[in-house]
């Protein structure tokens, strides 16, 4: 059992806050020691996003910079790391170098004069996923309130306009489900939100002639291409709430799919 010590409140309190602030930050926990090391099993530190300790202490500084990195990355993919920190000779007498990886364990030196080994779970916290609905329809109305219960941020925008930047880390999604009512306008908002995932409730016919409006206007094709139209997965859907259903479907894919860049779902 581990003691709770006033670096745990004060981490506790710094990880409350940044959640609430929608800031990413990283978890390391030291789950197995061999050797001196200063740091034990338990011990735990949060690292923020520039890849410095922000609260807790997991040992000195011969060890920080290895798990700067590694937070760095988790953060940047999603996705936990497992960090085994040794001194050189030991990394020598296993035939690997720092910075290689074997079967989920990234391996990285331990420059620290006691010669001990350290591994270390890095786990990513990032902001919750945004939902932005765009448009006052049937489906909008639908999709908003299917996803209230799956973890996102819900931002429902019933009349195109500006958004908001996106959170620091955090995927923003968007589903343009004007129909008929501010299309233009609704695709315009959706292509500069800065969005990992646009997808467009309506036909392909329709898209590709809205398409060709907003190629004279000089939206780039790349960017055109990476709207889902038809949104959603193909289940054969008709009703607003299974349209809505197709297209949550396809959200929570893209959600988990850890690919945080450019991330696209087939629809067939």
């Amino acid at each position: 059992m581990i003691d709770v010590t006033p670096l745990d409140t004060e981490m506790t309190r710094l990880a409350e806050a940044l959640r609430a602030a929608g800031t990413p930050f990283a978890m390391a926990t030291v789950v197995r020691t061999v050797g001196a090391t200063a740091a034990k099993p338990g011990a735990r530190a949060l690292i923020q996003s520039d890849g410095t300790i922000g609260g807790g202490w997991i040992g000195g500084g011969c060890v920080r910079a290895a798990l700067g990195r590694a937070a760095q990355e988790a953060l940047s993919d999603g996705q936990p790391k497992f960090l085994s920190l040794m001194h050189e000779d030991l990394l020598a007498g296993r035939g690997v170098v720092a910075g290689s990886a074997f079967e989920g364990v990234r391996f990285a030196r331990n420059g620290c004069p006691s010669k001990g080994s350290m591994d270390v779970f890095v786990e990513p916290h990032l902001p919750q996923p945004e939902l932005v609905v765009l448009g006052g329809s049937p489906v909008a109305v639908a999709l908003v309130r299917l996803a209230a219960g799956f973890g996102l941020r819900l931002n429902a925008v019933p009349v195109a306009g500006p958004l908001d930047p996106a959170r620091p880390g955090a995927q923003r999604l968007v589903v343009v489900a004007t129909q008929g009512k501010g299309d233009l306008d609704g695709l315009r908002t959706a292509l500069s939100a800065g969005a990992v995932f646009v997808a467009f409730v309506g036909s392909r016919r329709k898209f590709a002639a809205l398409s060709d409006t907003l190629l004279a206007e000089g939206v780039a094709a790349q960017d055109l291409a990476r709207v889902q139209a038809p949104a959603g997965l193909d289940i054969h859907a008709l009703t607003p709430d299974e349209i809505a259903l197709s297209i949550l479907a396809q959200v929570i894919a893209i959600r988990r799919s850890g690919q945080r860049h450019g991330a696209q779902v087939s629809g067939v």
